[in-house]
């Protein structure tokens, strides 16, 4: 999968870092990473319990989910498409 590249150079991101140092401490900054992963984790926990309601309540009235699986396909396809297009036009790195 392609990554878009972040636009932030590692001398902001040093800064940027400096910064949570100055204002939280240096104490500080591993508990708030671990409040935002537990944050993350329970974001993702969440959607997936969604998705897995919506599929079980479309199974339950009938409704047929499979159509997901052939979209994703032709999705996947496309990109193959576009890959192999822009693969020669594409920057080295």
């Amino acid at each position: 999968m392609y990554m878009l590249p972040l636009f932030i150079s590692g001398a902001e991101i040093a800064f940027i870092m400096f910064i949570l140092v100055m204002v939280f401490g240096a104490d500080k900054i591993p508990d708030i990473a671990r409040g935002l992963g537990k944050g993350m984790k329970a974001v993702r926990n969440a959607s997936n319990d969604i998705k897995s309601e919506i599929q079980k309540s479309a199974e339950k009235q009938g409704i047929d989910t499979d159509f997901t699986k052939d979209v994703r396909g032709e999705i996947d396809k496309v990109k193959e498409d576009i890959e192999e297009i822009t693969g020669s036009v594409r920057r080295k790195r």
